[in-house]
């Protein structure tokens, strides 16, 4: 069993920006002499997550009209209060969405559906550039 971590960056627009990035876990498990395994994606920081969605101009508008129905952008949080960075809801959203998302990968591809991709998701208030972490374990 072999673990390689690698990092790439985005830079986003914030208010929940969704980017593609499985162009970029794909090249790190080409690189990669990793066959068979596992691929953890990971968004460190409070304010941005990842998961999996068909990457296509209705879903990239009804994703974040989902989470701001959910979690209101306008309202005014308890976070707010305490830092006054009005992002109290980019807080909530990411805690909802998730940090991490697994992809089996098999003979050096991912398995992922056909019209699935990976994406990063920005919530907070700002653009900003972004770090993610690729962990690739297998063999």
């Amino acid at each position: 069993m072999e673990i390689i971590t690698k990092t790439f960056s985005v830079t986003t627009k914030g208010f929940t920006d969704i980017i593609d990035i499985t162009d970029h876990v794909d090249k790190m498990l080409r690189e990669s002499n990793l066959s068979e395994g596992n691929a953890l994606v990971f968004a460190p920081g409070a304010t941005a997550g990842i998961t999996t969605i068909e990457y296509e101009p209705g879903l990239l508008k009804d994703y974040p009209e989902f989470f701001e129905k959910l979690v209101p952008s306008s309202k005014q949080y308890h976070h707010d209060d305490t830092w006054h960075d009005d992002n109290g809801f980019s807080h909530i959203r990411a805690s909802l969405q998730g940090a991490s998302y697994t992809v089996p990968f098999s003979n050096r591809k991912l398995l992922l559906g056909t019209w699935q991709q990976i994406i990063f998701i920005d919530f907070d208030n700002r653009s900003r550039k972004r770090n993610v972490i690729v962990q690739l374990t297998g063999k």
